[in-house]
């Protein structure tokens, strides 16, 4: 009899196990539904969104008597600035955060359109940027958007609070003006190609592998075929012609660099990077956002593009796949801190 029950409860638990991941998978299903059901432009006046906290927390430090001598001098300052808003210039406020394929492309393109297309050379745009490189193509598209901005005659300045590093900087330098909190990790102008070789493994199971090209060098390197010299070098002669473009993008941008000294693919924090001109001033973005605010006009843009539910989903896999990939990387840098 108490076997019965055992075998019962370990039943129970089980179907009770299947209902409880099923309903996570729904519940995550209709939140990524819910995430992608909007599409467009959002547009967020980040003045207001200033005033709007200080106001806030006002309330909540302030007196009954201080609250009202406060509102009438927000009601005159309202009313003076209501007078002057066609003398404000703006600022366009955009935020990328990298991934290795670069995936907000899509996004940026769209707001820097839309910036373009109502941007004046007395405005300017300020990109928020945090991303740690990968794949050269998707970076470098994502640098010639910002590229479409310097075109166009309209001051660009990127803000790294936390890293621009690769690829990342790839983007940075397009920059009219680049601002780096003291800690911020920037450079890394280097290309890096590396991939395991299964082939002794195979080998050793008696598994053989076949690859047929028509090309020369259709592929070199593989990961379960044998490795030659010849390949190693063909690879590293691609390698060496992708640092060769990136040096000259960089170059292009930033031609007071030595980049015989800075593009070794080594990296370097704010104020080290300040000395060695990655960097052109130490300062937070938040700290530019306020001083600017008190003289112009903010907005915030950020594109939502609507994906289909399964692409969504896979890319929950992607980001938690890309997260693991960043710890690694930025556990690499941490470890050459001093303890």
């Amino acid at each position: 009899m108490s076997q019965f029950f055992i075998e019962y409860g370990l039943f129970l638990l089980k179907s009770v196990t299947i209902v409880i991941a099923l309903i996570i998978l729904i519940a995550v299903a209709a939140t990524a539904g819910r995430k992608g059901s909007h599409e467009g432009l959002e547009v967020e006046s980040l003045n207001k969104k200033f005033q709007a906290l200080a106001h806030t927390l006002r309330l909540a430090v302030l007196n009954k008597s201080e609250q009202k001598k406060q509102a009438k001098q927000e009601k005159k300052r309202q009313k003076a600035a209501g007078k002057n808003a066609s003398n404000r210039r703006r600022s366009f406020v955009i935020d990328f955060k990298g991934d290795l394929k670069a995936s907000a492309v899509p996004s940026l393109r769209e707001e820097v359109s839309a910036i373009l297309d109502v941007a004046t050379a007395d405005d300017q745009v300020i990109v928020r940027l945090e991303n740690y490189g990968g794949v050269v193509h998707e970076h470098g598209l994502a640098a010639s958007q910002l590229v479409r901005i310097r075109n166009a005659d309209i001051p660009l300045y990127v803000c790294v609070d936390k890293v621009a590093a690769s690829g990342g900087y790839l983007m940075a330098c397009v920059a009219s003006k680049i601002y780096a909190a003291p800690f911020a990790i920037l450079g890394s102008i280097g290309v890096l190609a590396q991939i395991p070789n299964f082939n002794r493994l195979l080998d050793n199971h008696g598994v053989n592998f076949e690859q047929i090209t028509a090309g020369k060098y259709k592929r070199t390197v593989t990961m379960f075929g044998e490795n030659t010299d010849e390949d190693r070098a063909k690879l590293k002669e691609e390698l060496e012609e992708v640092h060769t473009l990136f040096k000259s993008a960089v170059a292009t941008y930033r031609p007071d660099l030595d980049l015989e000294r800075l593009a070794t693919g080594e990296h370097w924090y704010g104020t080290r990077a300040l000395e060695l001109k990655l960097a052109d001033e130490l300062k937070t973005s938040d700290e530019l956002l306020r001083e600017l605010a008190a003289e112009r006009d903010l907005f915030h843009l950020s594109y939502k593009i609507k994906q289909p539910l399964q692409k969504r989903l896979m890319a929950n896999v992607d980001s938690a796949l890309e997260k693991v990939a960043a710890l690694r990387w930025r556990r690499g840098f941490e470890s050459r801190l001093p303890r």
